[in-house]
C-alpha cells in the first residue's frame, strides 16, 4: 500500500507493507479519511501515536470497505461499508481498526461524510453526555463551534432537547451555526452574555475556561477538550465552590481500547441512527486527494472554516 508517512517533519507519499488484521481487528480499504488537529500535532512531533498504532502514519478516522477480518471478529465481514476510529494510520490506502471502534455506515451515507463522523461525533457525545450528563432542557455553550467537534456538538445537543448557544470568532460563520441547530450564535464575548449555562463545551481553552466559569449556573459543568487558546488559565475558586460546579477534561485518542469501545457502543446505539435518519450531518469544508495530505493539513491549520477537511482516496 501507499501511505502518508512522516519524514523529518514532512509528509511523504511512500510505499509501506500492507497491514494484517489481528484476531479482533478489521482491515479496511480507505475510501476517505478525516483530518484533525491531532494529525497536525503528530506531524510536528507534538502528539505521538498511542501504543499499537503506526507512529509515522497519521489519521484517526476513516470510512471504507472491509477487506479482511481477524479470526475473532463477528460483527463485520469482507465487503461491508464501515467508518472507524483508529489510534493512527488512517491516512493510507489500507488501515486496521479494532472491531469495537468500527461502525456500520448508514446505507445512504457517502464515504466523504462518513469519514468525518467517527472522531468528532464520538468526542462530542462522550464529552457532553457520557461525562457531562447533558439533559433535555439544559442550556449549552459550545465554544470554537465552527470546527468538526463544534458542529457535531451543536447538532447532538439540539437533538437531545437542549438549547445551544454557539461561540465563534468568525462573524461570517454565525448564521451557519444557527442553521446547524444553535438557537443563537455570537462572537465569544457576546455568547457568554447569553448565560447562565448548565454545560460549557470548551473547545478553545486558555482564558475561556475562567470566563465560562463566571457564566455557569449552579451545579454547572465545563468540559475542556481543546487547547488552541492556551494550556493555562486563572480560576476564581470561590466561584467554583459557590456554584458547586465541576470542571473536567478529556482526550479520546490515548484511552485504552476497552474504554473506547464503551464510548463507541453508545455512539452506535444513540447517534448512528440519527445520522442514518438524516437528523445529523457532517459539514465538509474542503476535500483533497489522499496523496496530497500536506495541503489538507495546511488548510486545517489556516482556520476560518466550517466543518471537516477530508482526504479522498
Amino acid at each position: 500500500m501507499y501511505a502518508n508517512c512522516i519524514r523529518e517533519g514532512e509528509l511523504a507519499w511512500s510505499q509501506r507493507p500492507d497491514p494484517t488484521p489481528k484476531d479482533r481487528q478489521v482491515l479496511i480499504e480507505v475510501r476517505a479519511a478525516g483530518v484533525n488537529a491531532a494529525d497536525v500535532l503528530q506531524l510536528r512531533g507534538n502528539y505521538p501515536a498511542p501504543p499499537g498504532s503506526p507512529d509515522d502514519i497519521p489519521g484517526m478516522e476513516l470510512a471504507g470497505v472491509v477487506q479482511a477480518v481477524g479470526s475473532e471478529v463477528r460483527r463485520f465481514s469482507a465487503g461491508d461499508r464501515v467508518m472507524a476510529l483508529v489510534g493512527g494510520g488512517a491516512h493510507a490506502q489500507l488501515a486496521v481498526a479494532d472491531e469495537g471502534t468500527v461502525l456500520p455506515m448508514p446505507d445512504q451515507l457517502e464515504f466523504t461524510a462518513a469519514a468525518g463522523f467517527p472522531e468528532v461525533f464520538t468526542t462530542a457525545w462522550d464529552a457532553m453526555f457520557d461525562q457531562g450528563g447533558l439533559k433535555p432542557g439544559e442550556r449549552v455553550l459550545v465554544t470554537g463551534a465552527a470546527g468538526g467537534v463544534g458542529t457535531a456538538a451543536i447538532q447532538l445537543a439540539a437533538a437531545a432537547g437542549a438549547s445551544v448557544v454557539a461561540s465563534c470568532r468568525n462573524q461570517d460563520l454565525l448564521a451557519d451555526l444557527i442553521a446547524m441547530g444553535a438557537e443563537a450564535a455570537h462572537l465569544p464575548d457576546a455568547a457568554l452574555e447569553r448565560g447562565p449555562f448548565d454545560l460549557v463545551l470548551e473547545l478553545v481553552g486558555g482564558d475561556g475556561v475562567g470566563a465560562a466559569l463566571a457564566r455557569l449556573s449552579t451545579r454547572g459543568r465545563i468540559s475542556v477538550i481543546g487547547l488552541g487558546a492556551g494550556r493555562s488559565t486563572q480560576l476564581d475558586l470561590s466561584l467554583l465552590m459557590g456554584k458547586r460546579a465541576r470542571i473536567f477534561g478529556s482526550t479520546l485518542r490515548a484511552r485504552p481500547a476497552a474504554e473506547k469501545e464503551m464510548v463507541m457502543a453508545g455512539v452506535q446505539r444513540h447517534v448512528v441512527p440519527l445520522l442514518g435518519a438524516g437528523r445529523l450531518r457532517v459539514p465538509v469544508a474542503a476535500t483533497y486527494p489522499l496523496h496530497q495530505a500536506e495541503d489538507a493539513y495546511r488548510r486545517l491549520s489556516a482556520g476560518g472554516k466550517l466543518g471537516k477537511i477530508i482526504l479522498i482516496a
